[in-house]
Order: structure tokens, then C-alpha cells, then sequence
């Protein structure tokens, strides 16, 4: 374990190599960038076995330790979460590169034109718990985008980490762009986060990937911008004009698929002259798969043999085979509980009524509002961004999930020919 002092010493040079690789990634072509994402790819792909056998010392370590389901199915490794981190890179490499685009020029009376141009942030932070994928999407994003990275793995992914880490340092080193330009802190000790989030000389901007405790520490005690979202309570309505067999599907797919996603329905809402046609089929399905389910006494008054709901399952993101369901009267009722009860995250309607589905996109005040999709689709890989580096519920720069283009900002930019102001 390193001494306070040493954490401070040690940050301080991982700040000052990433500041300096930021510049160096800044002015990148994109052919260098592109050759090294795709260099990271097949890297990864090639040391497959020694990455599912580092994951396996975590996974080991973290049974041991008793981390909760949603966190073990967050830290595995497998053959397909390897290829899909592979293809995430390759489709970053795709993508067109944000850096120096320039949009909006126009003339202006004096004769100058005005416009904007993409640039990059700088410096990202990216802390993050288990998910050892988003070594490989952040690296990869950051890279693309013209920005260093400096990555802050939870300790129950490091050997996880580290092993993708060497991948992406080789794939850097081929294209001949610094290795410094993504770093992965090397300590589980706390105090070096503490030091990542108040670095302000050395980082642009944090971005947290973890639970509510992380990201709520991080809000109190940053002294750089955050992009983040605190938790993900997603709501799925099935409107009385929506088509059954669709608002099923729906409904099952975006709490079954998986359940410790921030995208995962954690509520559901039914109108109320189709809740008795509907609620026990959606049960059954649920109850196959041992989805516990409370409800709202009307609910009850339909599912006789659920639990009760109470005021805060209403809040609660369980990241878990547990959902709320509360019968509401109309659509009106259902914008009123999501914008109340909701993390501004991702909700859904099902509907065949364009007029209603209309109005649930203005009225939603969400990142990401859908209509008759699963809210699991809420990602950057479905997004087409090719990976996330996160998801934002902010207003202010980036929302929903980011990608490349949420990785930069714009400055103006003025042409002229000699011209002076009168």
C-alpha cells in the first residue's frame, strides 16, 4: 500500500503525463488514432485467454468477498463480452472523427465569417466499479475524441483492468501515439481518487461509472466538472391504445434481459381499463423467472398474491429480479409519476396512438424517451456511438449516453481577410 504522500506524488505524475499526452492526441490524425484502436482490437482478441483468466482471479476474489449479484454479473468476462469489446473499438474506428469538424460558418455584415469547430476536452477522469469492459470503451472513446484518460478501476476488477490496459498501451505504441495518453491507476487505494477528482491543472472533466454511493461522493467532493448519472429508475407504460403482444415483449425484455444495467425497467405502469387484461400475462412471465413483483393496492386488487409497494420502492433502482407496478389512470398519470419518481434516465411508452406518443417525448423530461422499444436499448453500442463512456442526466453538455461527439466541445472560430473592426 502506498503512503499518502507517495498517492499524492503518484497522481500528480499521472496528471502531468496525461496533460502533456492530451496534446499530442489532440493534434492526431485520424489514420493514427484509427490504427491504434483497431491495433487495441485484435490485441484483445488474441490474449482472450489471458484476460478471462485474470477476470477469473477477480471474479474468484469477489465471491470470496460476498459482492451482491448485480456487481459479480457487472465484473464477469466471457468470450462474447471480449468480442464485443473488440467490436466496440472497430466501430469506434468507423465512426467519423469529431475533432476539427467545423460547423455553422456564416458571413457576417462586417464581412468575417463565424463558425465552430470540435475539440477535445483534454484530460477525462473515468472512475468506475467492476465493468471491466469499460477499460477497453473508455480508452477507446477517449482516443478517437483527441482526449488523454486517466482510468480509476474498482478493486475488484484490477487484474481485469490491467490486462486490457496492456493491450490498449500496445495499440498505442504501434501507431506511435504516447501510451500515456490512457493511464490505469495501478493502487485500489482510496486516497488516489481523492486526488483525481480535485486535480484541477492536470483534468478537464470526471466521469464516474459506478453505484449512487460513488457518484454521490463524487458530486460532494469534486472540484472538476462531472458528467454523470446518479441512478437509472426507468419506467415502461403501457398505454390503453398500445398493442399487447408488443407492450409484453416489451415489458419482459427490458426487465429480464438483464438486471443489473442502469438501463433495466425498475417500474412498471399500466393504464387502467387494459390492466386486467394485461397484468396477469405480464405476471406469468415474470413469475417464470422469479421476478419478484410489488404493487400499488389496485395492482394488488388484480395480482392477489404480490407484495405491496411502498412509497420508496417507487425510487428504488434494485438492479435486481424485482419490479414495482402501479396501475395509473391515464397517460397524464404516468408523465406525472415518471417526472416525480423517475432519475431522468430512459422511459418508454407503448402505444399505437401517435398523438399520445407525441406528447410523451415533449413531456418526459428524460435523457432518453421511447416509444414501443424496450428501454434496454438506452447505450451507446445500440446508439450507434460504437461504445459509452457513460450515460448523462445532466442538461448542460452531454445527454444520454456519450460518445465521441459528448467527449468535445466547440469553439468559435472567425475567418477573415485582413478585416478590422470600424
Amino acid at each position: 500500500m502506498m503512503l499518502e504522500m507517495d498517492i499524492k506524488t503518484y497522481m500528480h505524475q499521472v496528471g502531468q503525463a496525461a496533460r502533456t499526452a492530451s496534446r499530442a492526441i489532440a493534434r492526431a490524425d485520424s489514420n493514427a488514432k484509427n490504427k491504434a484502436l483497431l491495433a487495441m482490437a485484435d490485441a484483445i482478441e488474441r490474449d482472450s485467454a489471458t484476460l478471462l483468466a485474470a477476470n477469473e482471479s477477480d471474479m474468484t476474489a469477489a465471491r470470496a468477498n460476498g459482492l451482491d449479484a448485480a456487481l459479480l454479473d457487472r465484473l464477469a468476462l466471457n468470450a462474447k463480452s471480449i468480442t464485443g469489446m473488440a467490436e466496440g473499438l472497430r466501430q469506434i474506428a468507423a465512426l467519423p472523427d469529431p475533432v476539427g469538424e467545423i460547423t455553422d460558418l456564416k458571413y457576417r455584415p462586417s464581412g468575417i465569417q463565424v463558425g465552430k469547430m470540435r475539440v477535445p476536452l483534454g484530460v477525462i477522469g473515468i472512475i468506475y466499479e467492476a465493468r471491466p469492459n469499460v477499460t477497453a470503451d473508455a480508452a477507446g472513446l477517449c482516443l478517437k475524441s483527441g482526449n488523454a484518460a486517466i482510468l480509476r478501476g474498482g478493486s475488484e476488477a484490477l487484474h481485469s483492468n490491467q490486462a486490457i490496459a496492456a493491450c490498449v498501451r500496445e495499440g498505442l505504441a504501434s501507431a506511435g501515439l504516447p501510451e500515456t495518453a490512457v493511464q490505469v491507476i495501478n493502487t485500489t487505494d482510496r486516497a488516489a481518487v481523492a486526488e483525481l477528482i480535485t486535480m484541477r491543472e492536470f483534468v478537464d472533466v470526471i466521469v464516474p461509472r459506478g453505484g449512487k454511493g460513488l457518484i454521490e461522493r463524487l458530486m460532494n467532493d469534486a472540484r472538476i466538472p462531472v458528467i454523470k448519472h446518479l441512478h437509472g429508475v426507468c419506467h415502461v407504460y403501457v398505454d390503453d391504445k398500445a398493442d399487447m403482444d408488443k407492450a409484453i415483449r416489451i415489458a419482459d425484455n427490458a426487465k429480464t434481459s438483464r438486471y443489473g444495467t442502469c438501463n433495466t425497467t425498475e417500474t412498471l405502469l399500466v393504464a387502467n381499463t387494459v390492466a386486467a387484461e394485461y397484468l396477469p400475462k405480464i405476471a406469468a412471465i415474470y413469475a417464470s423467472k422469479n421476478v419478484e413483483m410489488r404493487g400499488c393496492e389496485r395492482t394488488r386488487a388484480v395480482l392477489k398474491d404480490i407484495l405491496s409497494a411502498t412509497e420508496e420502492d417507487w425510487h428504488t433502482e434494485y438492479l435486481a429480479p424485482i419490479i414495482s407496478i402501479r396501475i395509473v389512470d391515464d397517460m397524464d398519470a404516468a408523465i406525472t409519476h415518471i417526472n416525480h419518481y423517475g432519475s431522468q434516465h430512459t422511459d418508454a411508452i407503448v402505444t399505437e396512438d401517435y398523438t399520445r406518443a407525441r406528447r410523451f417525448l415533449r413531456e418526459v423530461d428524460s435523457s432518453s424517451v421511447m416509444i414501443n422499444a424496450s428501454t434496454r436499448f438506452a447505450d451507446g453500442f445500440e446508439y450507434g456511438l460504437g461504445a459509452e463512456i457513460g450515460i448523462s442526466t445532466d442538461k448542460i453538455h452531454a445527454r444520454g449516453p456519450v460518445g465521441l461527439e459528448g467527449l468535445t466541445s466547440q469553439k468559435w472560430i472567425v475567418l477573415g481577410d485582413g478585416h478590422v473592426r470600424g
